[in-house]
């Protein structure tokens, strides 16, 4: 059976008691906030803030609350690595793919997939490559300028008007990431040709099995020296590069749909975007959601009542 997990703090419980009632069980075993049955999956909810979703409809159901999770499980998020790298694998040529913007209500998903050679290492030492959420965004664009012009990388940007047509047809978000990673990872592979990494690393989001079981209908699949790893920025320098431009990329594509917006959107899932959605729905309506952002995160729901509030 399909499960999810996510960690949730007290509001975002309460808020979830509230969305399931009409769906919820009498009975509550010790231990548990609620219970509720829907078409797709069963949600239990626990005191300790710990929400299951157990059916078919699972990882979908829990990707409503995406945005206000403070952590997900092995099935959404990032799963613990219990593959062994090669010896050696921080001073190999790899290539790293990473992804941004997942949990971000405004702004779309970029991956980038890059290759950086065992001759490079020192040099993005040098330049301050490391994990792209320790750096500011004055960091990050002045690193990812200078990088872009030393490796060679795959950039892809998945905006929310396709993101929402993809999801309102069943596609669960692991699945849209790791469409998006393979086809970062083949043109990448076309774009070095003939030359091969020794390794590729994937920032891992999903179990290897599950991962290309998304990929299953597919017509090409990269999968040559593949491995998936958590954290994987610390594993690889190319992870961490890749993270940075990916990053870069989706602040430019923020900073794009602020002045579309006409004030500053927020990044995350906070109260803050809440506020900001229920601006952009007072002065836009509610039809412009799509183009900026994530529908199914529940900042929705709160955008709206916010917005119709007085």
């Amino acid at each position: 059976m399909s499960h999810t997990v996510l960690k949730v703090n007290s509001s975002t419980l309460s808020e979830m008691i509230r969305h399931y009632a009409p769906h919820a069980k009498d009975k509550l075993p010790p231990g548990t906030a609620f219970t509720a049955k829907t078409p797709t999956c069963a949600i239990t909810g626990y005191r300790s803030g710990k929400v299951l979703f157990q059916g078919k409809g699972a990882e979908q159901e829990a990707a409503k609350w995406e945005g206000t999770a403070a952590k997900s499980s092995p099935s959404l998020k990032k799963p613990p690595s219990s593959v062994a790298l090669p010896p050696h694998f921080s001073q190999m040529s790899v290539i790293g793919s990473d992804e941004v913007g997942t949990g971000d209500f405004f702004g779309p998903i970029t991956v980038v997939s890059a290759y950086v050679r065992k001759s490079h290492l020192q040099e993005l030492q040098a330049l301050g490559v490391r994990d792209s959420k320790n750096l500011t965004d004055v960091q990050i664009a002045s690193i990812a300028k200078r990088i872009s012009k030393i490796i060679p990388y795959s950039l892809l940007i998945l905006r929310n008007e396709k993101y929402n047509t993809l999801q309102q047809k069943g596609m669960s978000q692991g699945k849209i990431k790791a469409l998006l990673h393979n086809q970062a990872l083949l043109n990448l592979h076309k774009k070095i040709s003939p030359e091969k990494p020794e390794a590729v690393l994937i920032d891992q989001f999903a179990e290897k099995n599950t991962y290309y079981r998304y990929l299953k209908d597919e017509a090409s699949v990269f999968n040559e020296n593949v491995f998936f790893s958590t954290k994987g920025e610390s594993v690889h320098l190319s992870v961490a590069a890749a993270s940075i431009i990916a990053r870069y990329a989706f602040v430019k594509e923020m900073e794009a749909l602020s002045r579309e917006a006409g004030f500053i959107l927020p990044k995350g899932a906070g109260s803050q975007v809440d506020a900001a959605a229920a601006r952009l729905i007072r002065e836009k309506g509610e039809a412009i959601l799509p183009h900026f952002t994530k529908v199914h995160f529940a900042n929705t729901e709160k955008a709206k009542k916010l917005a119709y509030k007085h």
